[in-house]
C-alpha cells in the first residue's frame, strides 16, 4: 500500500429536508450577529427566504454574485461587507455564490455558511477561484472553508432538469480525479468511488421523474462526498482545463466539466489504471471515460464545447495557457496530445486515450 498522509478538514454538515430552518442556529454557534446573504440574481427569492428565517441577525443581501467570480464583483461584496460590519456570511446557491463567499473570506475574517442549490461541491473545499484580466487564479486557504453547511433536498426541487445534470456531471470530475491525485489516500478513494456511484444512480433517476426526493436527496449526497474529496486531494489535467475554458473564454462551469471529463480520463487512463477501474466500476461501465461519455449522451446533457460557445480558432490559445501554469498530473502534460484532446471534446467525438 503506497504511503499517505490525511488531514481532516474542520466543517460541520447538517442533511437532510428542511434543514434549511437551522440556519439561525448555525449562526448563533459559530458567535456571529450581523450575516450577509449571498446569492445570484436568480436566487433573489431564496436569500430572501434565509433572510426571513435570520431575523435581528441580517446584515443584508446581495445578490451580485456572479460564475467564476470577476475580481470586480468581488471587490464590491468585500466592500459592503465591511460597510455593514457584516461577520459571516451565508451563501445560499451553488459554486458561483459560495466562490464570492469564498472571496470574502480570503481577505476579511468573515467566515462562511454554506447553503448549497447546486451539486457543485464548491462547499466543502478551502479552494478559491478568482478572475481578472482573462484569468483565473485558483487557490487553497483553509480561511475560505466554510464552517458549516446544510444540505437540504427541498432547496434542489427547483433547480432545472438541465443543470441537475450538469452539476452532477461536475460532481463526479471532482472524485474521478481525486482517485489518481498525487496526495490520494484511501479514504478519500472510498469517498469518490461512493459519491460517483450515488450520482450516477441518482442522475438517471431525476431524468425519468424531476421530481423525485429520494433521487434528489441521493445526488446531493453524492455530491457532498465528491466535494469532500476535492477539498482534501490535489487537482490535475482536468480541473486544469476547465478553469482555464472558464476564466479565459467564459464558458459556463458546469457544462465544461461535463464535457471535458472523459477526454481527461481517456488522457490520463494508461497512467492511472486502478483508478479508471474503480470510476468504471462506480458507473457500472467496462471503460471509465468511455463509460461517463455515453452516460452523458444518455443524460441529454451537452457533449461538445462547440455547443456552449468555444470557438474552434480559441482552441490553440487555450492549450497555450493551460501549458504556461500546469497542474501535477499522473501523465505528463504534452502539448501536442492535449491539444488533440481539446479538438475530440470540441467536437463532441468519443474520447481517446
Amino acid at each position: 500500500m503506497k504511503e499517505f498522509t490525511y488531514t481532516a478538514l474542520p466543517t460541520r454538515v447538517i442533511f437532510g429536508a428542511g434543514k434549511l430552518a437551522t440556519i439561525r442556529d448555525e449562526v448563533d454557534a459559530i458567535g456571529a450577529t450581523r450575516a450577509l446573504v449571498l446569492c445570484t440574481p436568480p436566487q433573489r427569492a431564496q436569500a430572501e427566504q434565509v433572510a426571513e428565517l435570520l431575523g435581528s441577525r441580517l446584515a443584508d443581501i446581495y445578490d451580485g454574485a456572479e460564475m467564476h467570480v470577476p475580481i470586480e464583483g468581488a471587490r464590491m461584496a468585500r466592500q459592503l461587507a465591511a460597510e455593514l460590519e457584516a461577520d459571516c456570511a451565508v451563501a445560499i446557491g451553488g459554486g458561483s455564490t459560495i466562490g464570492l463567499g469564498k472571496a470574502i473570506a480570503l481577505e476579511a475574517p468573515v467566515p462562511i455558511i454554506a447553503i448549497p442549490t447546486t451539486y457543485a461541491g464548491s462547499e466543502m473545499t478551502p479552494i478559491y477561484g478568482i478572475t481578472e484580466d482573462g484569468l483565473k487564479r485558483t487557490g487553497r486557504d483553509v480561511r475560505v472553508l466554510p464552517r458549516s453547511v446544510i444540505y437540504d433536498p427541498d432547496l434542489t426541487m427547483s433547480l432545472p432538469l438541465g443543470m441537475s445534470l450538469v452539476s452532477g456531471m461536475n460532481a463526479i470530475a471532482h472524485a474521478a480525479e481525486g482517485l489518481y491525485a498525487q496526495d490520494g489516500n484511501p479514504v478519500m478513494s472510498l469517498m469518490a468511488e461512493e459519491g460517483i456511484r450515488a450520482l450516477s444512480q441518482g442522475m438517471p433517476a431525476l431524468v425519468e421523474a424531476p421530481q423525485d426526493k429520494e433521487a434528489r436527496a441521493r445526488c446531493l449526497y453524492g455530491a457532498w462526498l465528491c466535494g469532500t474529496v476535492l477539498g482534501h486531494v490535489g487537482m490535475a489535467l482536468h480541473h486544469k482545463l476547465c478553469h482555464t475554458l472558464g476564466g479565459s473564454f467564459n464558458l459556463p462551469h458546469a457544462e465544461t466539466h461535463t464535457i471535458v471529463l472523459p477526454h481527461a480520463l481517456a488522457y490520463n487512463s494508461p497512467a492511472a489504471p486502478q483508478a479508471m477501474e474503480r470510476i468504471a466500476a462506480a458507473i457500472g461501465a467496462s471503460d471509465a471515460a468511455i463509460g461517463l461519455h455515453r452516460m452523458a449522451a444518455k443524460l441529454g446533457v451537452p457533449m461538445a464545447l462547440r455547443d456552449i460557445g468555444m470557438k474552434e480558432t480559441d482552441l490553440n490559445r487555450a492549450c497555450e495557457i493551460a501549458l504556461a501554469d500546469p497542474y501535477w498530473n499522473p501523465r505528463p502534460i504534452e502539448a501536442a496530445p492535449m491539444r488533440d484532446l481539446l479538438q475530440r471534446a470540441w467536437e463532441g467525438a468519443e474520447p481517446q486515450p
